[in-house]
């Protein structure tokens, strides 16, 4: 068996490349982000005034001078106007700072009188006081954004700033999920005592969506091998990635295998020494295409799609990689070892900010109602099998910050 860090790697070495494509700011969020956005202007592209109030010279001010009368009103977007000696121009927040003006004294500050802008007694004001100052958050041409960034709505305003109306992006994956077993039953049918919910392939459907990877549908498949060599080759030819839930243990019905194998996709490895998932299968079929075939425990395929599938897509769009996160765990944990432990946890902080990791107990890999009150799980190496509170590991987030 391989270990999870040589299972990852033979996954990564065998992912194509998405390619890249235009889209709309309207379609950007949540995608891959494939150049360089550079500023468009200055910005400010101005000197930006922050307040409203009165523009007025700071040195007329500073002399002594406590009124002021009104030449003109200048409002956001207006033309700057030239300030004339011993006067003021009434000013709006956003505006362009008028020519001469170097203070802003804001409204709150001021009584208008006939025309005539009364500066309260008392009040103190500084030169440049209330003025962004042109290409004091950056200057044109600064790189802003930079690829393999995942875009925020945060980003889609810095990419609107810059004048696009279009951006490169990796082009999204066409993925399927794929959920087999006779005795699942989707949500809303009948169901026997002998036979349980479909959950896993709508929670891995959630879970990828949540990451940026819409196009992801769901099917159903029952144990029949003619039945699964005839649509998973459908789904082959359609979908850039496959991910199977079930049927890739030893039992005589786990016939996931033998089916890829017919369809000519190629076996990197199955089995990982980790636990839950060590049945995971993970192979390459025509065209590159990857195969992934996750355990039917609900734990087990969860955490597969955590460790194993999303890291994969995000490598194959171009993503930048995340740096590794830790937690302390908050209590003692002990396991068999020669098998890497996915402990699910709950967060905690103390005091000193520091995150803590709290085990929470699961009754075997088919107890996902469990998995609701964690926020993750941390990996606690095969070498050992005691690991005491205080212990740093690495922390895997159910939702990637």
């Amino acid at each position: 068996m391989l270990t999870t860090a040589e299972a990852r790697e033979a996954i990564l070495a065998a992912m194509p490349e998405f390619p890249a494509e235009a889209t709309t700011l309207a379609d950007a969020d949540g995608r891959i982000l494939r150049q360089t956005v550079c500023a468009e202007r200055d910005q400010p592209p101005f000197n930006r005034v922050m307040m409203d109030g009165i523009a007025l010279r700071f040195a007329e001010f500073s002399s002594g001078a406590r009124e002021f009368p009104v030449q003109a009103i200048q409002a956001a977007g207006d033309t700057p106007l030239s300030l004339q000696s011993g006067q003021c121009i009434e000013i709006m927040t956003g505006a362009s700072l008028p020519e001469n003006a170097d203070c802003i004294i804001p409204v709150e500050r001021i009584a208008l009188t006939d025309g005539i802008a009364v500066i309260e007694a008392g009040y103190a004001a500084t030169s440049a006081q209330f003025i962004h100052p042109r290409a004091s958050d950056h200057a044109a041409g600064a790189h802003l954004l930079t690829p393999g960034k995942r875009i925020t709505p945060m980003d889609i305003a810095i990419i609107a700033s810059c004048g696009l109306t279009h951006v490169h992006v990796s082009r999204r994956p066409v993925v399927r999920v794929i959920s087999t077993g006779n005795e699942l039953v989707p949500p809303g049918e009948s169901i026997e005592p002998h036979q349980v919910r479909l959950s896993n392939g709508p929670a891995m459907q959630a879970m990828l969506r949540e990451q940026g990877y819409a196009d992801c549908d769901h099917a159903h498949l029952v144990d029949n091998p003619d039945i699964l060599r005839e649509r998973i080759a459908g789904h082959l030819d359609d979908a850039d990635v496959l991910i199977l839930s079930g049927g890739v243990s030893m039992g005589k019905a786990d016939f996931v295998p033998e089916v890829l194998a017919n369809l000519g996709v190629d076996v990197v490895f199955h089995k990982i020494s980790q636990r839950p998932g060590k049945p995971m299968w993970f192979g390459v079929g025509p065209d590159r295409k990857a195969v992934f075939a996750l355990p039917g425990n609900p734990v087990s395929a969860l955490v597969c799609c955590r460790q194993y599938v999303i890291p994969a897509l995000d490598a194959a769009s171009a993503a930048a990689q995340r740096p590794p996160e830790f937690a302390s765990l908050a209590s003692d944990v002990t396991f068999q070892p020669e098998l890497t432990c996915f402990q699910p946890v709950r967060l905690l902080s103390n005091a000193a900010g520091q995150v803590l990791a709290m085990p929470v107990k699961t009754n075997t890999s088919g107890d996902f109602t469990a998995l609701s009150a964690t926020d993750g799980y941390v990996e606690l190496p095969k070498e050992q099998s005691r690991f005491p509170a205080g212990t740093p590991a690495i922390l895997h987030r159910w939702r990637f910050s």
